[in-house]
């Protein structure tokens, strides 16, 4: 009864959610380059597939969620979600073996992953925003949640990197069926908790409604360019550090993508902390302007130094833009329920499938240049500039 009739549980399960998330998107990364090897044997470009494919079927699951996530109700889903996550994550230690072949198992693997991946992107942000927390805490609320996703990601590299260097990268598969253990609790934890939502359906905005604001349109490109300024960088970021940058895999894992994360995951904390001091807009547009820079450093110094200093600087650049443009939308589309959370999630994940593809094609036709890809993933935050600067234009309120 104290689990249920306390919304600090619900909060704390949404924790563990972003922590998932942070697992089912970082972990398979890391081992990219071995999946190159013997056994496997799997070329770069079906490696770039994988990445897509995750964040492709999380898209199609935000897509579909907007329809079906009001009607089955939220535990359910978020259960569900969590079961997903951890068959998954198990599935990459078994299917590569028992399937037609390797490629396929982990195709396999990764979408089944990737569909609880999807519930949880949908399902995590309203619920929390749904919890009866005060009003002017809610975006620091919301910003704090985020920052889980990071901490999962510094949990996810360090521990990885641990048990690789302890126990070897040949046994990766029993990693991958320990981090399942973390879905499997929290899918029992979710089906404990209570769980709020937001508007009540028949007061929620329409998607046809949604889709004729100019607004809208304007804060699913930032997700867009959020999600892809952030996966650019840290999806290949382990393969950047060992095959760009000539440096080991494991202080390529720690300086580079742990940093990364731990930049970001600070960022985060940061505006929860003094989010009712800060222009939320400006914010974002300044981190915009660092993200570039980011990514120039990272792919035109000659020193591998400065080259991780600026993939370290874009995880704190691209921080708050993803729980920023969810905070913005909250506020100017307050009838906007579901629906709109959805689709804003369907458009992080299409920039989070978009910008590591982007990456890996570039490199892939420069010959297997990460660098060159690295560079090229610098449009996504040059446009986000461009929309949270023509956002601070506009005055309507829809709904």
């Amino acid at each position: 009864m104290i689990i249920k009739n306390n919304y600090g549980h619900t909060i704390r399960a949404s924790y563990i959610g972003y922590i998932t998330q942070a697992i089912i998107n970082n972990f398979a990364p890391l081992l990219f380059l071995t999946f190159q090897r013997e056994p496997y044997n799997i070329p770069l470009g079906q490696i770039t597939l994988l990445v897509s494919l995750n964040f492709a079927a999380q898209l199609i699951v935000d897509a579909l969620a907007v329809k079906f996530a009001d009607y089955i109700g939220y535990k359910p889903l978020a259960v569900t979600a969590h079961i997903c996550a951890a068959s998954g994550l198990a599935g990459l230690a078994f299917l590569p073996g028992i399937m037609p072949s390797p490629f396929s198992g982990l195709l396999a693997s990764v979408i089944i992953y990737a569909i609880g991946g999807g519930l949880i992107e949908v399902l995590i942000s309203p619920i929390v925003e749904a919890c009866p927390t005060e009003e002017s805490k809610k975006s620091s609320v919301m910003s704090l949640l985020h920052s889980f996703y990071c901490w999962g990601l510094v949990f996810v590299i360090i521990a990885s990197t641990l048990f690789f260097v302890f126990f070897g990268i040949e046994n990766w598969r029993i990693l991958a069926c320990l981090w399942a253990v973390i879905p499997s609790f929290n899918a029992f934890y979710f089906s404990r908790v209570t769980v709020f939502t937001l508007t009540a359906k028949e007061e929620s905005m329409s998607v046809g409604k949604l889709a004729s604001s100019k607004l809208f349109w304007i804060l699913i490109i930032l997700m867009v360019c959020s999600g892809a300024s952030e996966q650019a960088m840290i999806q290949w970021a382990s393969v950047f550090a060992e095959a760009g940058l000539k440096i080991s895999k494991t202080m390529g894992d720690l300086a580079g993508a742990c940093l990364f994360a731990v930049l970001m995951g600070i960022s985060r904390v940061f505006y929860a902390k003094f989010s009712e001091k800060i222009n939320l807009r400006k914010f974002i547009l300044r981190s915009g302007i660092l993200c570039a820079v980011s990514y120039t450093l990272a792919s035109l110094s000659p020193n591998p130094v400065i080259s991780l200093i600026g993939c370290a600087l874009c995880g704190l650049s691209v921080g708050i833009m993803w729980p920023g443009t969810f905070s913005i939308a909250a506020r100017t589309c307050p009838k906007g329920g579901t629906a709109l959370f959805a689709l804003l999630a369907l458009g992080g994940d299409l920039g989070c499938s978009a910008g590591p593809a982007v990456v890996g094609f570039v490199s892939g036709i420069t010959g297997g240049d990460v660098k060159t890809g690295i560079l090229s993933g610098i449009i996504f935050p040059l446009v986000l500039i461009l929309c949270i600067a023509s956002l601070s234009k506009i005055r309507e309120k829809p709904g």
